[in-house]
């Protein structure tokens, strides 16, 4: 079952009480979201050609970075869903295809670590 870029607003806005900010002139689609109290991002969905990610591929799918404890990054990028970070740190970031997710609640366990890591 994939999720969408609105079902992620969805559940960031309900849970968390955020809403997303179109802070990049160049890329009007791209959303940030940040805790109200330190401005820090914990997701960043963004639209990218499948070039960009894959090496290959015309067609743009929606992405979510997210901040994910290293020692999980290896383990969660042996599923076709995640990649290394587009657009963040490598080491501490991986970005999500919303096109593959399969396991929704992963990903919001995943929203809500992001969250927990970005807070202090």
């Amino acid at each position: 079952m994939a999720i969408t870029r609105e079902d992620i607003i969805t559940y960031i806005g309900n849970k968390y009480e955020v809403s997303p900010e179109y802070t990049f002139t160049k890329f009007p689609q791209y959303c940030v979201f940040r805790h109200t109290k330190n401005n820090k991002w914990f997701a960043l969905i963004m639209n990218v050609s499948k070039e960009k990610i894959y090496g290959k591929g015309k067609d743009e799918v929606d992405i979510i970075d997210l901040k994910v404890d290293p020692e999980l990054i290896s383990i969660l990028k042996g599923k076709k869903e995640y990649l290394s970070a587009y657009h963040m740190n490598k080491e501490h970031w991986i970005s999500v295809d919303l096109t593959e997710v399969r396991n929704v609640n992963e990903l919001k366990n995943l929203i809500d670590d992001s969250f927990t890591l970005t807070k202090k």
